[in-house]
C-alpha cells in the first residue's frame, strides 16, 4: 500500500465534532440506548448479555449474528455474511483484495474518502465518475461505459450516497449490476444508508441479492444509528471471495467485541422497528429544515435527500464555503462539512457545497443558532 493522504473528514472531526455546540452536519441517524435495545428484544435480553463471556468471538461472526444480518437480505445466507469492526475495515481490504498496479477502478464522485484513496494506495488507475449536480446527483450510465477499460476489475458505488442523498430508481441500478456482470467487473456497492429512503418506494434492492458476485457493505452505524456497537459486514454470495477477505481481516481487528456483537444482534432482529423509528425523525426534521432554508434563498440552494440523512446544500455567499463554514463553528458553534472535505484526486467537486445531517433528533436549535449568525452578519 501507498501511504494515502490525511482523511480529511476525520482531521476535521477530530477538531471540532466533541468540541462545537451544535452537531449539524452528523452522518448517522439517531442512536439509542443499550436500556432502549434491551426493551425492543424483549425479555431475558438483559440477563443474557450479563452472563455473555467476554472471550474472543468467531472471526466470521457469531453465528447468531450472522442469521441476523441474512434476514436483510432476500438471497444471501449466514454463511455468505463476514463481519467486520465497522465499515472502513471491510472497505479497506476489500480495495486491496481486488486492485493492484496495472488495475483500473471507477468510483462514484463525491465521496467517502477512502472509496478513492485506498484504492489510489494499491497503485491501480482509478477514474472518478461524477454525479451530476445539475441533475439531481444522478448516476450517468453512459458515462460509466465510456470510463471502462480492458483493465477495469472494480466499480465502486455508495446508494444512498454521502454526502448528496441520492438514491437511483430501480432500472439505473439494476442495469449497472448488469453491466458489472456481463464485463466481469467486481461490483463494491457500499448500502449504509438503505432503509433510511423519503419514499419507501425507492429502497433499491441489494446488490448482493441481484448479483452472485457483487458485495454488499453495510454496517450498524448509519441507518440504524447505532455507531458505537462498531459492527459492520460484507455481504457476497461468492463464498470463496469472504474467505480471501477473512485472512485478511486476521491482520487488523481478527474478531469483534463479543458485548458488541451480541447488541447488534438483537438490533437486527428489531431491523425493521428500528429504521421506522429513525425514518419517522427525518420526516418530522425535514420541515424545520425547508423553512430554514427558505428564508435565506439568495444564501442557499437546498434540496432535502432522497434516501439516507446527509444532504449537500449550495452556499452563494460571496466569502465562500470555507470561510463561511469556518466561521459558523467558531463564532455560533455550528458544525457544517464544507465542500473541500470531499476533496477528490480523481475530479473536481463542486466547491460550493457543503454537509448537513438531518437525522438526529431536535434540530431547531441548532438551527436557531444558524439563523442568529445569519441574522448579525
Amino acid at each position: 500500500m501507498i501511504p494515502p493522504r490525511d482523511f480529511a473528514l476525520e482531521v476535521y472531526f477530530s477538531r471540532w465534532e466533541f468540541s462545537a455546540r451544535y452537531h449539524l452536519t452528523a452522518s448517522d441517524a439517531q442512536t439509542m440506548t443499550i436500556g432502549e435495545l434491551f426493551d425492543l428484544a424483549g425479555e431475558g435480553s438483559r440477563s443474557e448479555f450479563e452472563s455473555l463471556p467476554l472471550g474472543y468471538t468467531s472471526t466470521w461472526g457469531t453465528d447468531p449474528l450472522r442469521e441476523a444480518v441474512a434476514t436483510t437480505y432476500e438471497r444471501v445466507g449466514p454463511e455468505k455474511v463476514l463481519c467486520f469492526t465497522g465499515a472502513q475495515e471491510p472497505l479497506y481490504w476489500a480495495m486491496q483484495e481486488f486492485l493492484g498496479s496495472g488495475d483500473h477502478a471507477i468510483v462514484t464522485v463525491p465521496n467517502y474518502q477512502s472509496m478513492e484513496t485506498i484504492p489510489l494506495g494499491t497503485g491501480a488507475e482509478v477514474t472518478g465518475l461524477l454525479l451530476d449536480e445539475h441533475n439531481g446527483w444522478a448516476l450517468d450510465l453512459d458515462l460509466l461505459r465510456r470510463a471502462i477499460r480492458p483493465t477495469t476489475r472494480l466499480i465502486g458505488v455508495n446508494f444512498p450516497n454521502n454526502p448528496t442523498g441520492y438514491v437511483p430508481d430501480a432500472a439505473t441500478f439494476r442495469e449497472l449490476v448488469e453491466l458489472c456482470d456481463e464485463r466481469g467487473i467486481q461490483l463494491f456497492c457500499d448500502e449504509v444508508y438503505r432503509g433510511l429512503e423519503l419514499d419507501p418506494e425507492r429502497t433499491l434492492p441489494q446488490a448482493a441479492d441481484l448479483s452472485e458476485r457483487a458485495i454488499s457493505l453495510n454496517v450498524m452505524s448509519k441507518a440504524y444509528g447505532l455507531a458505537g456497537l462498531r459492527i459492520g459486514w460484507l455481504a457476497c454470495r461468492e463464498r470463496s471471495t469472504l474467505e480471501r477477505l477473512e485472512r485478511r481481516k486476521h491482520y487488523t481487528s481478527i474478531c469483534n467485541s463479543a458485548p458488541s456483537e451480541y447488541l447488534a444482534t438483537i438490533a437486527l432482529r428489531s431491523a425493521v422497528a428500528i429504521k421506522g423509528r429513525n425514518r419517522a425523525i427525518i420526516k418530522a426534521n425535514l420541515p424545520a429544515f425547508s423553512d430554514f432554508f427558505a428564508r435565506w434563498p439568495d444564501l442557499f440552494d437546498w434540496e432535502p435527500p432522497a434516501g439516507g440523512c446527509v444532504c449537500f446544500p449550495r452556499y452563494k455567499g460571496a466569502d465562500g464555503v470555507e470561510s463561511f463554514c469556518q466561521e459558523l463553528v467558531e463564532q455560533a458553534g455550528v458544525l457544517l462539512l464544507p465542500s473541500s472535505i470531499y476533496r477528490s484526486d480523481l475530479v473536481e467537486v463542486p466547491r460550493d457545497h457543503f454537509r448537513v445531517g438531518v437525522g438526529r433528533s431536535d434540530p431547531a436549535p441548532a438551527l436557531e443558532a444558524f439563523d442568529r449568525f445569519l441574522e448579525s452578519r
